[in-house]
């Protein structure tokens, strides 16, 4: 059988970095890990080829001789996905759909796809496969199970050019202990972390490793700690296998603040290589952690947290959130002031949003409060319920934190506000990737740039060189990475 897999277009985001990857010659910042891995579930003798519409156009030629097509999306993804499911339909092609988009919103796509094989592929795949062999796959495959990731096999990476991105990915666990109100994380994996061996994630680095990676991993795991027994013993081995390899990547992953509380798992961490954290800060408002169910950023001093992590080694990227109902309108300023005062310069701040069956979803829709679906994007300016406070009110505030944070002047001062409490574990070097990348920034955005983004490149050139060298490399990073997010700004 010849199948062809597509993962749709994503928007233009935040973490889209559309406008850096030009300094570094990349088409795209990741790679589909999950369709690379269902791919890993479908049977050997077939022959597979895969779009990822990211990095090339889907040409009709793609659909030639195809029996079987396979689509995976998320909720940003929307749009292009309809275009693909419109294109399939002309091309006359079966369609199978799963991933977050589809196990999140089945009903929308019930009519516009022969077969749904949604939650986790590792239980309905098999299901859908089995009856497909038969000659009797049924048009909708769902379970409540959480498989154990022992079952997950290798992503295929050679069904991708990885020089096409800039970072690649692995995935160590599933679920996570908290229960936020707007995440739909325990919808999708459930509460009870469940965590690959040490043996599959080595075999899957050896991977990427021997296809010739060498340089940023990003562990996709939507909070690397839900574990914390099982993902130290984990890192002693990742520890002893980097150093076998003479420390050929650079981790970064998601994880929630508790673990601040931790300082031998940070030490593992560091060690292990990750030098990068997202972390879910939300808001300085605690009344509005409170709101929401995280807890776990409650009763804590959390710039202390972060310039503790900091001082680790780790740079943070910071999530945001305005317009919870505790929120008046003082949660501007002091978000402004929350985000500068700890140095995180990569600060995703966006409107707070309710995804398809979240329990924020189910309690603003029992409110009448609900108003549209989510556009999966949080920094795109929209809402999808009415908030408490005047929605003008909150999107004019909301714009203020965006256009002041990443003015060239304020971003310059948080650069050098986490340069300050920054203590990096490994010196890094430049590449030649790199070198060519940070000539990049030299013309672009100190030759070509103008007003304060050119004043403050140079600005920020000089101070590094002088007084931050260790981290240069970091510094000018930053420079590539505010004038992304200037570019995103516009848009709100």
């Amino acid at each position: 059988m010849k199948v062809l897999l597509i993962y749709p277009e994503c928007e233009t985001t935040f973490w889209s970095f559309e406008y850096a990857l030009p300094f570094v010659s990349r088409k795209a910042a990741c790679p589909p890990l999950g369709i690379l891995t269902v791919a890993g579930m479908l049977p050997e003798e077939w022959e597979i080829n895969l779009v990822d519409m990211n990095v090339r156009r889907l040409k009709t030629r793609d659909f030639k001789g195809v029996d079987l097509v396979f689509v995976s999306a998320m909720l940003i993804q929307r749009h292009s996905t309809l275009e693909v499911l419109k294109k399939c339909s002309l091309e006359g092609k079966k369609v199978v759909v799963g991933g977050p988009l589809f196990t999140s919103c089945p009903d929308d796509f019930i009519d516009l796809a022969d077969y749904l094989v949604l939650n986790e592929a590792e239980v309905t795949m098999r299901s859908f496969l089995e009856d497909l062999k038969k000659g009797k796959p049924k048009k909708l495959y769902t379970s409540d199970e959480h498989p154990d990731l022992s079952i997950t096999p290798l992503p295929r990476w050679d069904l991708i050019d990885i020089d096409d991105y800039q970072t690649l990915m692995i995935q160590c666990s599933r679920g996570c202990p908290f229960n936020c109100e707007f995440c739909d994380i325990t919808n999708l994996f459930g509460r009870r972390p469940r965590v690959k061996s040490s043996r599959q994630i080595i075999s899957e680095l050896e991977a990427v490793y021997d296809a010739g990676w060498r340089g940023p991993m990003f562990f996709v795991d939507d909070n690397f700690i839900g574990n914390k027994k099982e993902i130290k013993k984990i890192l002693v081995d990742l520890i002893s296998w980097m150093d076998s390899k003479d420390n050929p990547f650079t981790f970064t992953t998601e994880a929630s603040v508790n673990l601040a509380d931790d300082e031998e798992l940070i030490d593992l961490m560091a060690r292990a290589g990750f030098d990068a954290l997202f972390i879910g800060l939300e808001t300085p408002n605690e009344a509005s952690l409170m709101e929401c169910g995280k807890k776990q950023n409650c009763k804590r001093d959390l710039v202390d947290a972060i310039k503790r992590f900091q001082a680790s080694g780790f740079q943070i990227l910071g999530g945001y959130i305005v317009g919870f109902d505790s929120d008046d309108e003082t949660i501007f300023s002091r978000q402004i002031d929350f985000i500068q005062e700890s140095g995180v310069v990569t600060a995703m701040v966006g409107l707070l949003n309710a995804p398809p069956n979240t329990r924020l979803w189910h309690r603003m829709k029992a409110e009448n409060r609900l108003i549209d679906s989510s556009s999966g994007d949080n920094t795109d300016g929209s809402m999808n319920f009415v908030p408490k406070m005047d929605k003008e009110k909150l999107i004019e505030g909301y714009r203020g934190i965006i256009k002041t944070i990443y003015s060239p002047r304020v971003f310059h001062e948080r650069v050098f506000t986490f340069l300050k409490s920054y203590n990096p574990r490994r010196k890094k070097g430049m590449r030649v990737r790199e070198v060519k990348a940070f000539l990049k920034t030299i013309f672009f955005l100190g030759i070509l740039g103008n007003g304060q983004s050119q004043w403050y490149y140079w600005k920020t050139f000089v101070r590094a060189l002088l007084f931050h060298r260790k981290s240069f490399t970091e510094a000018m990073t930053m420079m590539v990475y505010g004038h992304h997010f200037r570019r995103i700004a516009k848009r709100i």
